[in-house]
């Protein structure tokens, strides 16, 4: 199997994994609860942690709710500009490759269900009591998740460029007439 054929079929087994552990999660909690419904899965992490059925139509923390149209085509260009970018990140660079498969499969979670309800199913709740409440799923997270294997991703390449010019020989740049 070639190297190019490997790293699609890794990509794809990624983004596979990512759209089938968020779209069950949904289904589970939109089959089995009430919008607004809270329950407490892990009663000792009350009210730090819970489950909480929401549905968002606009972006993070709900905001710009009528804008969910343009948060859906915003989703599927992120898919395709990262679909045409992934043969172009390095071989040595499998971090990178990682992050794209979750930022794509948590993006294409959230078309689904904008294309299916018409909103996106939030349900996990994290809250600090009168400080934060944020409602979100697992694509959310994948995306957050594949953003910061970015990061690193990027940090590490740095790193790998520094060393490799430290070690580098000098180069003369004095000149003789």
């Amino acid at each position: 199997m070639s190297i190019s054929l490997r790293r699609w079929l890794q990509l794809f087994l990624i983004v596979v994994l990512v759209l089938a552990a968020d779209q069950i999660t949904k289904r589970i909690v939109v089959d089995s609860m009430l919008v607004g419904e809270i329950r407490h899965p892990l009663p000792f992490l009350s009210p730090y942690f819970q489950i909480t059925l929401s549905h968002n139509s606009g972006a993070a923390f709900g905001f710009l709710a009528q804008f969910g149209g343009v948060f859906l085509i915003v989703a599927l260009v992120v898919v395709v500009v990262m679909v045409y970018m992934y043969p172009r990140i390095p071989d040595a660079n499998w971090l990178a490759r990682i992050a794209s498969g979750f930022i794509m499969g948590g993006a294409l979670g959230n078309v689904i269900d904008r294309f299916g309800y018409g909103y996106v199913v939030d349900f996990i709740h994290y809250q600090i009591p009168n400080v934060i409440s944020n409602v979100s799923n697992l694509a959310d997270h994948a995306i957050v998740l594949g953003v910061i294997l970015f990061f690193i991703a990027s940090w590490r390449e740095e790193q790998i460029k520094k060393m490799q010019a430290d070690l580098a020989p000098p180069t003369d740049t004095t000149t003789t007439a």
